[in-house]
């Protein structure tokens, strides 16, 4: 190494040493004027010498970067949720289950940040990828925005892989700075500090991340117990050994006596944190018994949110109006006098239908009592009686569409009223804004002011639309706040949906009662759109998570030409119709035909398909000579008899979860 190489290596090691003090420690040993000497010089030596250039230099911390859309990656473990609890009893439940299971335990109680879910990821010590929690399975690539949070170390002393997940949030005081800037230039405010992070994280230009002062705390290492690592606790030290930030607000506890204390601490202080916490988090310390609970499909089993009970306020309701959605469902709002609500201005609230009216008696002119449901959504609790007007008149529900005015319709089992005008601008603006929504196609730049200004100028009148849109650039430029640049990401993001996998598209379809993740199980079951398209009611019934109502809605749905239609113009305009494992991987079960029978302890009979699905074997309903494996759980009836007398080979639930783990599918910590 020469004299100028060497001088490079010191400073970037001096200026990290700094960073680490001033922004994970809060403790800096040098003054802001020695610092910025120390980057200068550094800028300078790797401007003269670009031949040691490194892109996880101090000096490329300040963003600048430009990128033209987000990769998607699949986590090569998933990223699950929590499951929720609300009050001391819930916490006494889960407790309870732990310990019927695995006798006393140790929890670590934390707090649960309002921010970010995100994976960092290391090589070799060093830093080369951060990614979003996406919808668990898949994420979004943004290292060169979060490369840009100063408090997140470019390297570190281990030298294995090491996947690193935690919360990217934004300060109040960042937010409250953020808010008033946009404010005096005229742009619309952010709601509150999870949306500022949010559309920080997915800024296309790194230095607009790098001015939003994003911090970040980390709470989760995968491979712990592959580190040797025993406790959870074990686990949040080595990360801080790595130089990353840990909430230190933690507390290790041994009943609900301690947790509940805790967590009523930590409510009273909730306010005067630098941050905004929306509950808290309790997770069994011992990784081994981690391992042997295990997860749910959605949840792991050995940890659990407290949510806090949502803030209430009073205020005035000015008037109650009417929207309709894609599916022509007709949902009444409040308009209300601006009240500041979980630190955040609220002026509309829902009101879900009629009859949640006709229960609260809720009239234009009533003062009501307001909350955000679940921190989020605000929403009229009830009316102040004592308080109403003595002229106010009971809120007739309106007969008409609000939009078309075509005459509304109710169906005998539901409480919500429906335009069924197919054609009325709102069900056609709302159902193509969800075909290209973040949770389904993800088309980056057609958000619903977008699909109302295009809809309105006649160049969206159906989804199919969408994939047309190249063929009116000029029409599309002739339009407000529309240029070169936005058409050609525009574009680009159009053609990339087509790749996206199949469970996208059907949510995107809006197929009645079909969610997210009910499309994935769909997919997963049924890995083809003409599979699905043939499905019996039967069949579809037969999947565990699906009812009469789910199966019944996805049957009627391709019974409608209309939509048979669509689906055949998307198939020709090149749009992905079948579903791909996140992952492939290879193990006994792979091109082998298998059968599910009894009742599986780890996880249901769906679930188990959808990972056998993964290892590329065909899983079946009954037992024939062309079976090669029946994995039998609890109460197995005909079907292991048959396979017994037919001599194939019969694996337990422990042989299936070893074969999981042993490939990887499953973490080895569930």
């Amino acid at each position: 190494m020469n004299e100028i190489e060497s001088r490079i290596s010191e400073l970037r090691k001096l200026l990290e040493k700094y960073n680490y003090e001033y922004y994970v420690k809060d403790n800096p040993s040098v003054s802001d004027y020695e610092y910025d000497m120390l980057m200068e010089q550094l800028r300078k030596l790797e401007k003269q010498h670009p031949e040691y250039d490194d892109i996880n230099s101090p000096t490329h911390r300040v963003g600048g970067q430009v990128a033209s859309g987000f990769e998607k990656v699949v986590h090569q473990r998933g990223m699950l949720s929590l499951g929720n609890s609300y009050n001391r009893q819930d916490i006494t439940e889960f407790l309870q289950r732990i310990e019927s299971e695995r006798g006393r335990c140790e929890y670590v109680v934390e707090l649960k940040i309002d921010g970010l879910a995100m994976s960092v990821q290391y090589r070799n010590g060093r830093f080369v990828r951060a990614v979003t929690r996406g919808d668990g399975v898949v994420g979004e690539d943004v290292t060169m925005n979060v490369r840009t949070i100063r408090s997140i170390p470019m390297n570190i002393e281990y030298q294995g892989e090491l996947d690193v997940r935690g919360e990217v949030y934004m300060p109040r005081d960042s937010f409250r700075k953020l808010n008033e800037q946009r404010a005096s230039e005229g742009q619309e405010v952010f709601a509150n500090p999870r949306n500022a992070a949010a559309g920080s994280i997915r800024q296309l230009d790194s230095a607009i991340a790098a001015s939003r002062n994003l911090q970040a705390y980390w709470y989760h290492l995968p491979q712990a117990d592959e580190l040797g690592l025993e406790t959870h606790e074990q686990a949040l030290r080595f990360i801080e050994e790595q130089g990353f930030r840990v909430n230190p607000l933690r507390r290790i506890c041994h009943n609900v006596e301690e947790v509940w204390q805790f967590i009523q601490e930590v409510s009273t202080q909730r306010d005067e944190l630098a941050y905004d916490i929306d509950g808290m988090v309790i997770k069994v310390n011992d990784l081994k018994a981690q391992r042997e609970l295990g997860f749910t499909q959605k949840y792991p089993r050995w940890a659990i949110a407290y949510k806090f009970p949502a803030e209430e306020v009073t205020t005035e309701l000015l008037d109650i109006f009417c929207t309709v959605g894609r599916t022509g469902k007709v949902t009444p709002n409040a308009h209300l006098s601006p009240v500041t609500l979980a630190q955040t201005s609220v002026e509309y609230a829902t009101l879900h239908n009629e009859n949640f009216i006709k229960e609260r008696d809720i009239r234009v002119g009533d003062q009501v009592v307001v909350h955000k449901a679940g921190d989020i959504i605000p929403e009229v609790v009830k009316v102040v009686l004592e308080k109403r007007r003595p002229n106010s008149l009971p809120y007739r529900f309106p007969q008409v569409c609000p939009v078309c005015g075509e005459a509304l319709h109710k169906f005998a089992d539901e409480a919500d009223w429906y335009c069924l005008n197919i054609d009325c601008q709102a069900v056609v603006v709302e159902s193509i804004s969800h075909f290209a929504s973040r949770d389904a196609m993800n088309i980056d730049g057609l958000g619903e002011k977008k699909v109302e200004a295009f809809h309105k100028a006649g160049l969206l009148k159906t989804v199919a639309d969408i994939y047309h849109l190249h063929e009116h650039r000029e029409e599309l430029m002739e339009l407000d706040k529309v240029g070169s640049k936005m058409c050609d990401n525009l574009f680009k993001a159009i053609e990339d949906s087509k790749q996206n996998n199949l469970d996208k598209l059907l949510f995107g379809l809006g197929i009645k009662h079909i969610g997210a993740k009910a499309a994935t199980v769909l997919a997963s079951h049924y890995p083809s759109m003409d599979q699905i398209r043939n499905a019996t009611f039967e069949q579809l019934c037969a999947i565990d998570t699906f009812g009469d109502i789910m199966a019944d809605s996805v049957v009627s749905f391709f019974k409608d030409e209309k939509n048979i239609a669509l689906i055949e113009v998307l198939k020709e305009q090149g749009v992905n119709m079948i579903y791909h494992s996140a992952q492939t991987y290879t193990s006994i079960f792979t091109n082998r035909t298998v059968v599910l029978t009894g009742t599986l302890d780890s996880m249901g009979r769906n679930e188990a398909s959808g990972y056998l699905s993964q290892l590329q074997a065909k899983v079946t309903g009954s037992v024939s000579r062309a079976t090669d494996f029946v994995i039998a759980g609890h109460d197995a009836g005909s079907k292991l008899t048959k396979a017994q007398e037919l001599g194939i080979e019969v694996l337990s639930e422990e042989q299936l979860v070893a074969e999981l783990e042993r490939v990887g599918l499953l973490s080895r910590q569930g």
